[in-house]
């Protein structure tokens, strides 16, 4: 069975590769892109000509799709995945920025029309063992602190990834007011967001691609878990690796580490 995908933002970095990776597996169909600067266009790559469309509704009209790919931003992701869902096409939605409200609404939509959609912070693989083992080690190391890092055009802040990191370690962490009791920032917002005690940094630099380290400390000691992606290329295997399981769900799922063994 051949998978036919609709991909969303093929102009981006991850896009480009996205769409190297469809066209490279005899599984998968590129049958159309979403873009607002190219539409009515079309794609020419590997001798095909793949129409492209700015809008969703239009878009999945006109072509027969199996998988909906997202890779743009919280604001357009949001809507392009509910589109899609409407119109009973699987979403693997990589942008991250959504609130909470809007995940419960997505997962609600997924359930009504029985059909699966999985939204992850991160498809790197070696970012979902790092969140992982974060998970683990906050419950032997309640002090922590997550410093993410990532290219200036990134548009939220933290990362989807240092949210859900921290998500995780809440898991297996007490709440707890971290640091001296009297601190005070000289400087507004130097000691980092705050989530349940857990402070998370982020750096926005030209150069980067995506980075995270956790921090933790005990007495005497401290642990860090690091992971990054030094080229797009690194989140390839977790978005074909979706696609393929997208298929199998009729709901919604968070998060990578909830669809492979550790």
């Amino acid at each position: 069975m051949t998978i036919k995908i609709v991909l969303a933002g093929p102009r981006g970095k991850m896009g480009t590769e996205a769409i190297e990776m469809i066209l490279k597996e005899p599984k998968f169909a590129l049958v159309a892109c979403i873009d607002r600067k190219n539409a009515g266009e079309a794609l020419q790559k590997n001798n095909l000509s793949i129409p492209i469309f700015d809008d969703a509704d239009t878009c999945f009209d006109s072509v027969e799709a199996d998988v909906f790919i997202d890779l743009t931003n919280p604001e357009a992701g949001f809507h392009h995945t509910k589109t899609a869902l409407n119109h009973k096409i699987r979403a693997v939605v990589g942008t991250s920025g959504f609130s909470t409200e809007q995940i419960n609404e997505l997962s609600e939509m997924a359930e009504t029309h029985h059909t699966g959609c999985i939204i992850a912070p991160n498809f790197a693989i070696g970012a979902i063992l790092m969140m992982q083992f974060s998970k683990m080690a906050a419950k032997f190391f309640p002090d922590v602190e997550i410093i993410e890092k990532h290219h200036d055009q990134k548009m939220d802040a933290p990362s989807g990834t240092g949210v859900k990191t921290a998500q995780l370690i809440q898991e297996n962490r007490e709440s707890k007011k971290q640091g001296h009791p009297n601190e005070i920032e000289t400087v507004s917002g130097s000691r980092g967001g705050d989530m349940d005690g857990i402070r998370i940094h982020s750096v926005r630099l030209p150069g980067l691609v995506a980075h995270q380290e956790v921090i933790f400390g005990g007495a005497g000691q401290t642990l860090s878990i690091k992971h990054d992606s030094l080229n797009r290329l690194s989140f390839m295997d977790g978005i074909h690796y979706s696609v393929l399981q997208v298929m199998k769900l009729d709901q919604l799922i968070y998060g990578l580490e909830n669809l492979i063994e550790l």
